[in-house]
């Protein structure tokens, strides 16, 4: 009898320990990106860069990194990527930085990557600069690739 509620409590335990494992790791709680210094943020995305197939990703120097974090080829396409860990939407500055920094290292393809999402007028921005916007969304779906 003791030994049939044991495991019954042990169960539930586990059951609980899931669970709050599944709210901790849903949308309305801070994931552990969302807690990082800038810096290790940046590596951080470098890291996911490289498991979806991206080559020759390097994280620039933090000064005098003309607004890019992160230089990489994919397919034969060379990106100069911005990385924000901010904690409200990405504005206007970021696409911008993207967009001069594209050109100083003489890239394809610029892009912003963050934590977040972006203003209406960043989304505007980027369109009219063509740069690439990654969100969340896209952060959290190649965390789970």
């Amino acid at each position: 009898m003791y030994i049939a509620i044991i495991l019954a409590a042990a169960v539930l335990g586990i059951l609980i320990a899931a669970a709050v494992f599944r709210f901790r790791r849903s949308r309305n709680y801070p994931s552990d990106m969302d807690l990082m210094e800038g810096h290790d943020f940046e590596y951080y995305c470098a890291e996911l860069l490289r498991q979806q197939g991206f080559l020759e990703v390097e994280v620039t120097r933090g000064s005098g990194d003309y607004g890019i974090d992160i230089l990489a080829e994919k397919d034969g396409v060379t990106y100069a990527i911005q990385c924000k860990r901010y904690t409200a939407p990405v504005g206007v500055k970021a696409i911008q930085e993207a967009y001069a920094g594209r050109d100083y290292y003489d890239r394809m393809v610029g892009a912003v990557l963050t934590n977040q999402y972006f203003t209406q007028p960043a989304v505007e921005a980027a369109k009219k600069l063509k740069i690439l916007l990654w969100d969340r969304g896209y952060l959290e779906e190649i965390q789970r690739e």
